[in-house]
């Protein structure tokens, strides 16, 4: 057997992994939609589209890898009022929020990034402090 064969084989069978990969659910920031410890998969950023609202993205914040959801697109300014999400003065609707936070207030301008927040949000470190990511930071989007 031509050694190259091998090779081109285990090549061949890892080849998918260079486009989707598996990520491990760290924590209870996204619960009920993601679960501690659940594993999922992920299109690499690269080969996927430009993140859009609502969808689950593998992001490095500051703290290291995380998933959380995209609610804040490059140019819009965000509001929260317990609650209540606003986005260009309308309430943004949210059904996959089961938690929500119940006090605090703040703004957020994107600018040239994406403001991130997790599902359940009293137990997620999320954009709320970080403020919003650059693009470089978004890593994949969670199918």
């Amino acid at each position: 057997m031509k050694p190259w064969i091998p090779l081109a084989a285990l090549a061949l069978a890892l080849s998918p992994l260079a486009v989707v990969h598996p990520v491990r659910v760290s924590g209870r920031s996204m619960e009920p939609a993601l679960h501690d410890g659940d594993l999922r998969w992920a299109v690499r950023a690269w080969a996927s589209h430009a993140p859009r609202r609502g969808e689950v993205w593998l992001v490095e914040g500051p703290h290291g890898s995380s998933v959380k959801r995209v609610l804040g697109l490059p140019g819009e300014a965000l509001t929260w009022t317990g609650p209540d999400l606003w986005i260009a003065g309308q309430r943004l609707d949210e059904p996959w929020v089961v938690h929500p936070e119940r006090s605090g207030a703040g703004h957020q301008a994107c600018g040239a990034g994406y403001l991130v927040l997790g599902d359940n949000r009293p137990d997620s470190q999320d954009g709320r402090s970080w403020g919003p990511l650059p693009v470089k930071a978004m890593r994949g989007r969670i199918l």
